[in-house]
């Protein structure tokens, strides 16, 4: 339908996961897309599948230096940007709280929660003077529905839908609108790290929670994510939009 026609994006942990369902979908909607992931290979990788209309892009999303580099880069290739996902994330093991080490809690939030301010630092002047633009950062079901084993993960993704929905107001003005996804756990390579251990019994475990029965797709976030990217969502901002076969209610 080239809903996301003449649109630029950029993308974090675009790699693989979730991030790369929502680089491909946009692509395929018409968006030119920069694919940044700290992998670079991987980035490359995809872009490459995507072909003439995707960059690959290596930043650590934690360091103001990479950020400015991936958006200058994109701007350089594309001309502009449009769109911003803050897909990228990582977590700590399944645990009790206690047993996280300081510097792994220390990355923890700099990956999930300090990108989303230096992509805005370094995106939001460009979409000012553009006169508009999206934002869409990746949130949790864990930031709405907190279970024990992930407790520094889940006050990440809490101040992710904190962080969306101040954004939300204050970049209103600026025609800036800024959503939230809140994705339940999907076949990704941070499943098994969610779980805890990748086994048959904690996979039943936990599809038995979430009332549709499944894990959530890559196809399925990046559905969610192209909705609220194009203009058909041009009356919406703020929202967390939940993706979770029912686990929140």
């Amino acid at each position: 339908m080239n809903r996301l026609e003449g649109k630029v994006a950029l993308v974090t942990g675009a790699g693989s996961g979730f991030g790369l369902g929502i680089a491909e979908t946009f692509a395929r909607e018409g968006a030119k897309v920069a694919i940044v992931d700290i992998n670079e290979g991987a980035a490359k990788a995809a872009a490459e599948k995507i072909g003439s209309s995707a960059i690959g892009l290596a930043a650590d999303v934690s360091k103001a230096v990479d950020v400015n580099a991936a958006v200058e880069k994109t701007v350089a290739a594309f001309g502009k940007l449009d769109i911003v996902v803050n897909n990228a994330g990582i977590s700590h093991r399944n645990r009790p709280m206690l047993e996280v080490e300081e510097d792994e809690f220390d990355r923890v939030f700099a990956v999930n929660v300090k990108s989303i301010y230096l992509f805005a630092k370094a995106a939001v002047p460009l979409m000012q003077k553009q006169g508009g633009g999206a934002i869409i950062n990746v949130g949790s079901t864990a930031g709405l529905r907190p279970r024990p084993g992930l407790t520094w993960y889940n006050s990440t993704k809490g101040a992710v839908h904190t962080m969306t929905k101040s954004m939300a107001v204050e970049l209103a003005p600026n025609k800036i609108r800024v959503c939230a996804l809140a994705p339940v756990a999907g076949e990704t390579p941070l499943l098994a790290t969610f779980m805890g251990e990748d086994t048959p019994q904690k996979r039943e475990l936990f599809v038995n929670s979430i009332p549709l029965g499944r894990f959530s797709t890559p196809q399925d976030i990046a559905n969610a994510a192209l909705y609220l990217a194009s203009d058909e969502a041009s009356m919406i901002t703020g929202v967390v939009l939940e993706v979770d076969g029912g686990r929140c209610i």
